[in-house]
């Protein structure tokens, strides 16, 4: 194993990043949370609190949000990942897209850095639907989304999450690139239907052009960044970009992707797609 005395994890507050941080966290190892609005402020758009965040650490999970879409996204990576270098983290793990033209360059503009870099391509997290923008859809009962008769090889973020915990701990995955994908393809009426019989809820899936789509989101007050990167996401990478699948978990951690069904069955358990309006009407 590696000894890492000081673990920096972009996004720590959210799906992949909490999740990967609490693994390092029970592995004895130090870690520090870089994130906007949690843990020791990191702000991607603002250089100035780069260097803090690095201060003292040997390796780097970097995740993606909202700005793998926008203009620059590549530039400012490449920055950031020659700090990381500089500062002394050689060893990054980064979390990216499968195939669009933006990740593409930003994975090019961290493998320029100098780092021991491990690229990590991850297919639509199957948290979306309980932890992202679909939960609410999920408690209201439908689902309205731009996707069609489109296979989508889902993933759990907990299987992504042990990926880099690895990665950053072990030899042998510089200068690689894995695909984490799920078990195997489903469409998003599919995924519905196996919430609702999880849940044991009446849940519909209806398919919306994107301009209605995004008219929707828009009037929810979502930030046009995000219903931007939705919209992109829906009309341009989802369909013949993703619909395979990757064997990233396999070969990293020697076991085979979780199945969709059983992240919606252990969801289910949680109560967290629980119909709060017609328990309240119930009682």
């Amino acid at each position: 194993m590696i000894r890492a005395d000081l673990i920096l994890v972009l996004g720590g507050s959210v799906k992949t990043g909490s999740r990967v941080a609490r693994l390092l966290t029970r592995r004895g190892l130090r870690v520090r949370i870089g994130h906007r609005s949690g843990g020791t402020p990191f702000d991607r758009t603002d250089p100035a609190t780069w260097a803090p965040a690095l201060e003292g650490a040997r390796a780097a999970y970097i995740t993606y949000d909202t700005d793998l879409a926008t203009p620059g996204a590549p530039e400012t990576n490449c920055a950031f990942a020659e700090l990381t270098v500089a500062s002394g983290a050689r060893r990054l793990g980064l979390l990216s897209g499968r195939g669009e033209q933006e990740a593409e360059a930003r994975e090019k503009a961290v493998a320029r850095s100098g780092a021991d870099w491990t690229v990590l391509r991850a297919s639509w997290l199957a948290q979306n639907f309980s932890e992202g923008h679909l939960l609410k859809p999920v408690l209201a009962g439908e689902v309205a989304l731009p996707a069609f008769e489109v296979g989508e090889p889902f993933v759990d973020a907990a299987d992504i999450a042990e990926v880099p915990a690895a990665l950053l701990t072990q030899h042998g995955h510089a200068g690689r690139g894995y695909e984490l994908t799920g078990s195997r393809l489903l469409t998003f009426a599919d995924a519905v239907a196996t919430i609702a019989e999880a849940t044991g809820r009446d849940i519909l899936f209806v398919s919306v052009p994107a301009d209605d789509h995004a008219a929707g989101l828009a009037a929810e007050g979502v930030p046009d960044e995000v219903t931007g990167l939705l919209t992109y996401l829906f009309t341009t990478v989802l369909g013949w970009r993703g619909a395979h699948l990757g064997d990233g978990v396999q070969q990293v951690l020697g076991r085979p992707a979780q199945d969709f069904t059983t992240y919606a069955h252990d969801t289910a358990t949680t109560d967290i797609w629980t119909d709060k309006t017609t328990d309240r009407g119930a009682a």
